[in-house]
């Protein structure tokens, strides 16, 4: 028995979704202001820091775009080519981001050090230019705070990304900020140097977001102790006997799992079921991020065993009833049967036959006398005779 239990979170998503365009487009404008202002500045006074940090700041406003795009169709729900949801989109979007930003950091320190062995004076740059630098300082790590927070409450690890990336944009900033300084009192070479180490920031987070994505899109699963908290959970829901290979993955900062359930063996289905939705519920109370369950329920514990529907079957009633009707037809427990129970255990097919008490004999003797009737049948394992009482029979009826 196989169940997936999914989320209802439309009404949530579309609200995130908003939140998460909102931040981005005030990220957006304020990328765009700042590198046109580091860039003219840049120029104006002749510093290749100043110049190297607005384009990393442009670089911001490229991946605002890619992340708006993301967001709008990352968060669609599923459709009839996308069952599972388009969370892939915001994955391939920040390998995107990734490569972006390593070609954007090796293009920064390449034309660094040609500056800084070339020997190229630079000259003092200005207070003008150091309070530009401190105001973009400033503002890159308000919007990293601003995104930062957003992006913990709609569980997004592409805004989560380009919070860091406007971290790494505030971080570059500093340097700029310190070799502005030491130009303005001669140290023209800082200039150079900050451009450099603005550059292996910017390629750092690149390689981080490159990690990451490549990790969750083939399907690497969630740590160790989270699916050993998760299975405490499973284990903990009355009627689970055990729990076993228990698989994760992650989407686009959402997470699914899927688990087999070993419930007692000769419960009922209704009753194996709704143990089955009670380790789903516990899940996702426990962690909110999860989005599709889906349990299996065993009778007993295979793990190890390997997936049964690739190995021979065992047969299915029809097949059962026809042969034990074939062996059992004169006999009066199988002429008054009432209910024939199957229970496909340890590779044996057990059969549990409820008659009323017409029959006078006691009910281990009839279950031997069943027994040796289909000793020929391999399949067959323990046979048992259950009475009920000629009142609860007619019930039944």
């Amino acid at each position: 028995m196989t169940q997936t239990i999914e989320t209802p979170v439309v009404q949530d998503q579309a609200r995130l979704s908003q939140e998460a365009k909102r931040v981005t487009y005030i990220g957006a404008w304020l990328d765009a202001l700042l590198s046109i202002v580091k860039v003219t500045i840049g120029f104006m006074v002749g510093s290749a820091a100043l110049i190297a940090d607005g384009i990393h700041s442009l670089s911001d406003l490229v991946t605002d775009g890619f992340v708006l795009a993301a967001i709008h169709y990352g968060r669609q729900e599923p459709d009839k080519d996308h069952h599972y949801g388009h969370g892939r989109i915001e994955t391939l979007t920040t390998l995107l981001l990734g490569s972006v930003l390593i070609f954007v950091a090796g293009g920064i320190a390449w034309s660094s050090l040609d500056r800084l062995f070339s020997g190229t004076a630079v000259n003092a740059p200005g207070m003008l230019a150091i309070v530009i630098t401190v105001i973009a300082l400033l503002s890159k790590e308000w919007i990293f705070r601003y995104t930062m927070r957003v992006a913990k409450r709609v569980k997004s690890k592409l805004l989560e990304a380009n919070a860091w990336h406007s971290r790494s944009d505030a971080l570059s900033t500093a340097v700029v900020l310190v070799a502005l300084i030491g130009a303005q009192f001669g140290l023209g070479w800082l200039d150079a140097v900050a451009a450099i180490i603005v550059g292996l920031l910017v390629g750092k987070v690149g390689l981080d977001l490159l990690w990451e994505s490549a990790r969750e899109l083939v399907d690497t699963a969630l740590p160790v102790d989270i699916q050993n908290q998760m299975h405490d959970v499973a284990c903990g829901v009355p009627g689970v006997d055990s729990v076993h290979d228990l698989r994760t993955r992650q989407s686009a900062g959402w997470v699914m799992v899927d688990l087999h359930v070993v419930v007692g063996p000769k419960i009922t289905v209704s009753e194996a079921h709704e143990i089955g939705n009670e380790v789903s519920r516990r899940l996702r109370h426990e962690f909110p991020a999860l989005t599709d369950v889906i349990f299996h329920v065993d009778p007993e514990d295979d793990a190890g065993a390997g997936d049964p529907s690739r190995l021979p079957g065992l047969p299915l009633r029809p097949e059962v009833e026809a042969a034990l009707d074939a062996r059992w037809y004169r006999h009066p427990v199988w002429r008054t049967l009432n209910e024939l129970q199957l229970h496909y255990l340890n590779d044996k097919v057990s059969v549990s036959l409820i008659i009323d008490d017409a029959v006078h004999q006691p009910p281990q003797c009839l279950a031997s006398q069943l027994k040796a009737l289909a000793s020929d049948i391999e399949w067959l394992g323990h046979v048992e005779v259950l009475f009920i009482t000629r009142a609860a029979s007619s019930s039944m009826r």
